[in-house]
């Protein structure tokens, strides 16, 4: 076991932001890849629609943005977790 008398608190505050960091990698990298899936099934369906009826586009463009906002809510707790904590 480690003496608390002799830890430095840069050390501590060090670790404390590395793990905040990792965190937000995490949280934007897990988020694209969900993102990245969703828009995979939704855009492989928006083009067949829009291969038989050219009317389909804008439902398909619209339907093919929707899992792009997972994607940004993942940035925006990556950079509450970086600025705030």
């Amino acid at each position: 076991m480690v003496d608390p008398s002799v830890v430095d608190p840069a050390i501590v505050a060090a670790n404390a932001k590395g793990i905040i960091a990792i965190g937000a990698g995490i949280a934007v990298g897990l988020c694209g890849i969900g993102a990245g899936l969703g828009e995979q099934a939704i855009g492989a369906a928006a083009v067949g629609a829009m291969a038989e009826d050219e009317k389909f586009f804008g439902k398909g463009l619209l339907m093919t943005v929707i899992p792009e906002s997972i994607a940004i809510f993942g940035l925006v707790v990556a950079l509450i977790l970086l600025f705030v904590f």
